[in-house]
């Protein structure tokens, strides 16, 4: 279950979010999704196949900065949703835990 400390108002997060579209123009993303690889999994994916996520999501007060945008297949966006870093990394730790059925 995940809390959230802070209650995030919807202005900020469409200030927020028109600012990480300011910065998908930039050549400073192009540069990020050059490789075309996902920021979490590692997979090449190709460039076009990228999305941009924010490590700390803006729902749970994550500004659109540089050093909080990374590029991201669209899988890994998907689930990772509104996870914070380390809930993200107890995913992960919960997936390999599991076994696996062949």
């Amino acid at each position: 279950m995940i809390f959230i400390s802070e209650i995030v108002s919807e202005e900020k997060i469409r200030r927020e979010k028109e600012k990480a579209r300011r910065l998908r123009r930039t050549q400073w993303w192009l540069n990020k999704i050059q490789k075309g690889v996902c920021y979490y999994c590692d997979r090449e994916v190709g460039r076009e196949h990228l999305t941009m996520d924010h490590v700390v999501p803006l729902a749970r007060g994550g500004k659109s900065k540089k050093g909080n945008i990374v590029p991201a297949c669209k899988d890994c966006n998907n689930k990772k949703k509104y996870l914070l870093p380390v809930e993200w990394k107890e995913y992960l730790k919960s997936l390999s835990a599991k076994p696996q059925i062949h």
